[in-house]
């Protein structure tokens, strides 16, 4: 790995995370800070300067005040639009590129705008209407991916035998099981209750596949791991599964993990794909539930437990995190949006959690996904057809700059049945426009 000489006045903690962002982990570079400007001067490696000034015969991008600063502080934000990508952060002529790329970067990825939120929606959850990328109109577009290649290009210009690690477009393929069943391993209380339900409202056929199910005349419409494992050896893709074991609640409704055939469920499931927790709507607000859930898959599983994804995405900055990391937890994959499609950290590329509480770069690894098959149905309202188009446009702009397409769905969503009748077709187009 070359190295890059990168002459900043003040070295921070923001700036070390946002070139280790841009340079190790995206480009595949490895770099060296100086505050000497004779050492700039004098060294014969690919070099630039980071600065508010631009220094005299050398590559410069100039310096917003962000990546020096601490805690949060009001910004004055105007986006702009440079090579079909929106920019803030603007400077002064005389930089290779007319914003500070890094000082972007950082805000986006931090999610600095989601530790002062001005509102919440019902669920404690940051609306995505109150983001700088959907008032601006680029939250369908990774802007970050494009920020790195500007930089690329810059430093390409200026030094062309610089070798970069080359990129591949990814898919991560993810699941969440809230409900394992619709009907099975759920007692007769429950079941009893549902059919009651059912009849009040009329939907007899419903009724009627309860009772097939439980007779085992029917495959439970939620039992779609068969399925979903089948398109994957067809189309490729490494599922990832997350499973909610909390304790039954308004929101958290699936089936305790004490039931043999839910322990089952999830042994098998760990045989052919990786497993993660799926930390209950209600824990988010108490780490100690959060470190017995895990625990309790940990036991199942006889394995320790890495991955995870909040129920209901309910992801407080950076409360949340800090939770995970307290319980070992080293990847997640929360970072998106209930009600809109995108990319809530303009980013389609993994990236360490900055806690801006503790300006520190924390070794937590954060999986934005695109897309969410629940946002496509119950917030968006899109019917098959449209949502294959939805999707496309999402999966065309990651692979604009190689990133990695990450996809959220849930296993009854391929029950096709009632709502979600058609919408293993939607799937099934998206594995298609994927592997093209």
């Amino acid at each position: 790995m070359k190295q890059l000489l990168i002459y900043t006045p003040q070295v921070t903690n923001r700036i070390r995370y946002a070139f280790d962002l841009f340079f190790r982990e995206q480009l595949g570079i490895d770099f060296l800070l100086t505050t000497d400007l004779e050492e700039l001067y004098q060294s014969k490696d690919a070099k630039f300067s980071y600065s508010e000034e631009a220094v005299q015969g050398i590559l410069s991008f100039g310096q917003h005040p962000l990546l020096i600063q601490k805690g949060i502080h009001p910004q004055k934000i105007s986006v702009t639009e440079y090579e079909q990508a929106k920019i803030f952060f603007q400077l002064k002529p005389g930089f290779c590129l007319p914003f500070d790329p890094f000082s972007a970067a950082f805000y986006l990825v931090s999610r600095y705008e989601e530790y002062a939120p001005p509102r919440l929606d019902k669920h404690g959850r940051f609306m995505p209407e109150d983001s700088l990328a959907w008032k601006n109109g680029f939250l369908h577009m990774p802007v970050v991916n494009h920020y790195i290649l500007m930089v690329k290009k810059c430093l390409l210009q200026h030094f062309p035998s610089l070798g970069f690690e080359p990129r591949n477009f990814k898919f991560i393929p993810t699941f969440d099981v809230d409900s394992a069943y619709c009907y099975l391993n759920k007692g007769l209380i429950r079941n009893f209750g549902g059919i009651v339900k059912d009849i009040v409202k009329g939907n007899l056929p419903m009724v009627k596949d309860r009772i097939k199910v439980l007779l085992k005349y029917k495959k439970d419409p939620f039992d779609t791991y068969d399925w979903i494992q089948e398109q994957h050896d067809m189309w490729g893709g490494n599922p990832i599964y997350f499973f909610l074991v909390g304790d039954y609640a308004e929101y958290d409704k699936n089936i305790s993990i004490s039931i043999p055939e839910y322990q089952e469920l999830i042994k098998t499931t760990a045989d052919r794909a990786s497993v993660g927790i799926h930390p209950s709507y209600a824990s988010n607000d108490n780490p100690e539930m959060v470190r017995a859930e895990i625990g309790r898959l940990s036991k199942v599983l006889k394995r320790d437990i890495v991955k995870s994804r909040q129920h209901f995405l309910k992801l407080e900055m950076p409360k949340t995190y800090t939770n995970l990391l307290e319980n070992d937890i080293l990847q997640d994959y929360t970072m998106g949006y209930a009600s809109q499609l995108g990319f809530r950290a303009s980013i389609c590329s993994s990236f360490n959690f900055y806690n801006i509480a503790a300006e520190n770069r924390t070794p937590l690894k954060i999986y934005p996904f695109a897309v969410m098959d629940a946002t496509l149905q119950y917030y968006l309202k899109l019917k098959p057809d449209e949502a294959i188009k939805a999707i496309e446009q999402l999966v065309l702009e990651v692979k604009k700059v190689d990133g990695a397409f990450v996809s959220l769905w849930h296993n009854n969503s391929f029950s096709e049945d009632h709502e979600w009748k058609g919408w293993r077709s939607v799937y099934i187009e998206m594995l298609k426009m994927i592997n093209r």
